[in-house]
């Protein structure tokens, strides 16, 4: 892989995990979401006399990601809501290459490799390990505080689900529609209505919380389009397998972020729980 192509990728990475920081800062996780996804419906509106119509036969598989991506924004916002995102991040993006491997076996009769078997014990122990941590927690902790990283896990872990969901789902979208740049700002326009259609009883706040959180709108939507942007543009010039591998590096960059930025404590048994679900997830997409 060119050295100017692993630098785009981990930049992808780094604005993945940057305007999720942006929701977990905000103080309504629902808006923040929301903002993103219009900011990356509103980049996208412009753009599409540009890029050709996806073929007819996308549009089913558009539609059904639009419709998962709805579901995983709110997800998202649920999963911050209640917990670091240092925990939250890498259960969402580490387990959902696993979900992904493992529904591969009886839906495409697909085996898992040596390869990928090791990858899969790594993301098990990274999260049976945040499980753990968890777990050790609760003795010094309120019920509050233990319902709330219990809750936090759970969506976490439906939101890999769902991630999962809709990347096999775009694997055949993307394919069908003859222009992957089409379909993916067709993708973002689709799931920013459809999602403020499904929160119509929040429209009445969002124009204020938009004006004071103006930059969750602009560089969360920007980011979230450019981060997709650029690992696609990466696909075309180096493997693909490469290419969603290096981009797990995200997982990491959430940790920084959330540390750093967020002020959220990584104890060391979270770095080494983050370390192994990164790691599994880069081999699993190597694999």
């Amino acid at each position: 892989m060119a050295g100017e192509v692993v630098t785009v990728v981990l930049l992808a990475a780094l604005l993945h995990a940057s305007w999720n920081a942006l929701v977990k800062a905000g103080p309504d996780k629902y808006l923040s979401t929301l903002l993103v996804a219009c900011g990356a419906g509103l980049v996208s509106l412009p753009l599409l006399p540009l890029a050709a119509l996806p073929h007819a036969d996308s549009w089913p598989w558009l539609v059904a990601s639009a419709c998962c991506q709805v579901i995983y924004y709110r997800l998202l916002a649920a999963a911050y809501r209640h917990g670091d995102m240092s925990q939250a991040y890498p259960l969402m993006r580490g387990a959902a290459p696993l979900l992904v491997a493992l529904a591969s076996v009886p839906l495409l009769g697909e085996r898992l490799h040596l390869r990928q078997d090791i990858a899969v014990m790594l993301i098990c122990g990274g999260v049976l390990t945040l499980t753990i941590l968890r777990g050790a927690r609760a003795g010094a902790d309120t019920a509050a505080n233990r319902d709330a990283r219990r809750r936090a896990t759970g969506y976490a872990l439906l939101n890999a689900a769902v991630i999962a969901t809709y990347t096999m789902i775009d694997a055949v979208g993307v394919r069908r529609s003859g222009t992957p740049a089409g379909y993916t700002m067709w993708l973002f326009v689709l799931t920013a209505v459809l999602l403020l259609l499904c929160s119509a009883n929040r429209w009445a706040e969002l124009p204020a919380y938009a004006r004071r959180h103006a930059r969750v709108l602009l560089l969360g939507g920007g980011g979230t389009l450019a981060s997709y942007g650029l690992a696609l543009w990466a696909m075309t010039l180096a493997p693909v397998a490469a290419v969603a591998a290096l981009r797990e590096t995200s997982i990491l960059f959430a940790a920084v972020i959330a540390a750093v930025f967020l002020r959220e404590r990584l104890a060391p048994g979270r770095i080494v729980a983050v370390s192994l679900i990164a790691c599994g997830a880069i081999v699993m997409r190597l694999g």
